[in-house]
Order: C-alpha cells, then structure tokens, then sequence
C-alpha cells in the first residue's frame, strides 16, 4: 500500500506540476494590459474613419451636412431646359447650370450625379431627400426663402428691352407709349410692357416675339435677358439689340432643406471660389457669351 508521499501531486491528467503563481499573475497582468490598449485604440480608430467620412471636403469649419449618396452631390435637374440643362446631340447632359453643379461639386470635393426631374416634381423630391439640391434655375423669392434653404446666386438676369438693331426711336423704357409689342399673354413680361403703354400683340412666347421683331410687325419685345443672350450666342443674329435692362433683376440659387443648410454654407464658399478663379465668368461665357454670374 503506498503512503502518502506517492499520492499524486495533481488532479489534473498527467499529474504535471502546478504551474509557478509568478507566471500566472504576470500573465494576467499582461491580458489585463491588452485590453486595456484595445479598449482606447479601437474607439479611436473607429471615431477617425467615421469622421474622414462623414466631414465635408470643403471649407475651413467642416461643418457637417448629410448627403444622399456618400461621397456624391445628387443634383436634381430637368434635362429639357435649354440653356441650362438639356442633352447635346450626343446625348450628354450639358448646360449652364450643369457645367455650374459640376464646379461646385469639385470645390467641394464630391462626385457629382444628376437626377433628371420634371419641375412639378421637382421640390418635392428635394422634401422627399431624393437628391441633395436642385441645380435648376431655381429664383430667389420670399416664399422659395421661407422653406428652403437657398445659396447666393449664380445666376443674375434683368429683363431686357429687345428692338431691331437698326431701330433708333427707342432707346429706353421710356419710348414704350403707343408702340407695338409682341408678349406671351401669361408672362410678366406682358404686364410690363402695357404698365409702359404699349399695344400688345399675344404670341405664344420668345419664338414668335423675335420673328415679328425681325420682319418689322412689331417694334419691341421684352424678355429675360438670359434667353434673349442665349438667342444671340446660339443664332448670331445680329438684326435685334439689347437697348435697356430693368432694375430688379432675377436671382437663381441653388435650392437646399432648410434641415441641411450648413451644405448651402459649402456650395456659397465654392460659389466664391469659382467667382474669384473665374470659372463662373468661363462658363457664362461659353452658353451666353458674357458673365451672368453678377
């Protein structure tokens, strides 16, 4: 019978020697340290690379806006209004306010993707947070201020004062009384002229205004300058002139939710660094012949 120097030193299989409590602690300790560095370096890890995601790429505050798409500016447009945004005849989406959003969105560090939307549903696609602004010729107005959030202008159109280029008699608003008009009927441009005491012809718009100019019939018309500089740029026609432009011009900006305006604070800060290297001036140039962005 064996006695009790032979009993085994261990209940665990293949009765090894316990293990040195030295050992034992300094492992503990260097586990305990482990998780402790872990603890501190994931967080932060895991903070930066939401924040290299999630600031924006432009101005020196960062302010934080939400996009649709990461990454992207998703511009709502209408691709069948010409100048602005219309398709070439190669199919590309191009135009004033086109070439304009791409700028922005390259100031701003972001893709940039278009979504084609008929004006009626325009807005409220925006509301909808379908796209992140409307790039569309969108005019300053008290009500448009009241619910969105609206950038600085891009571009600035008075109305303008059309006559033949060899017409000498009217060189002002002024010159109005008793001369022939050709306007559209529902536009505001045919309350002006007959606030001036003009005889006013109907016509359905811009189109037929300049063909009665041109052959004679009618000796103004009044319009947007903006259509009336693309009709020059796009036809060179030289046989109407600009005389006198009014004093409130129309103002278009881009349109943003009033929830997310810290974005329209990025697209101003770009705004002004396109105005400044001249970009906007370019663009004008290019659909207009001349700066529209002032």
């Amino acid at each position: 019978m064996s006695n009790a120097s032979n009993a085994p030193l261990s209940n665990r299989p293949g009765s090894e020697k316990p293990k040195s409590r030295t050992g034992l602690i300094i492992g503990i300790i260097i586990a305990v340290v482990v998780i402790i560095v872990a603890a501190i370096a994931i967080p932060a890890a895991i903070n930066g690379s939401s924040q290299d995601r999630d600031e924006p790429a432009a101005g020196d505050d960062a302010a934080a806006y939400s996009l649709v798409t990461d990454g992207t500016l998703t511009v709502a447009t209408e691709g069948t209004y010409k100048p602005f945004s219309y398709h070439d005849e190669t199919g590309e989406l191009v135009g004033y306010d086109v070439e304009v959003s791409k700028a922005v969105a390259g100031k701003l560090g972001l893709e940039v993707d278009f979504q084609e939307t008929e004006w009626a549903a325009i807005f409220a696609g925006l509301e909808g947070k379908r796209f992140d602004v409307i790039g569309n010729q969108v005019s300053i107005n008290d009500e448009r201020e009241e619910k969105y959030s609206l950038s600085d202008p891009y571009s600035v159109s008075p109305g303008a004062l059309v006559v033949a280029s060899d017409n000498t008699d009217i060189t002002g608003f002024d010159n109005l009384d008793g001369k022939k008009a050709a306007q559209s009927a529902t536009s505001n441009w045919y309350e002006l002229a007959a606030g001036y005491g003009a005889d006013i012809e109907e016509v359905e718009g811009w189109n037929e205004s300049v063909s009665l100019l041109t052959q004679g019939r009618i000796d103004f018309t009044l319009n947007d300058k903006l259509t009336v500089l693309d009709y020059l740029a796009t036809e060179g026609d030289d046989a109407i002139k600009i005389v006198a432009e009014t004093d409130d011009p129309s103002l278009s900006a881009f349109a943003v939710t009033k929830d997310n305006s810290a974005l329209t604070d990025a697209i101003n800060e770009a705004l002004v660094e396109l105005k400044a290297d001249g970009t906007l001036a370019e663009i004008g140039e290019k659909y207009f012949g001349e700066d529209v962005s002032e």
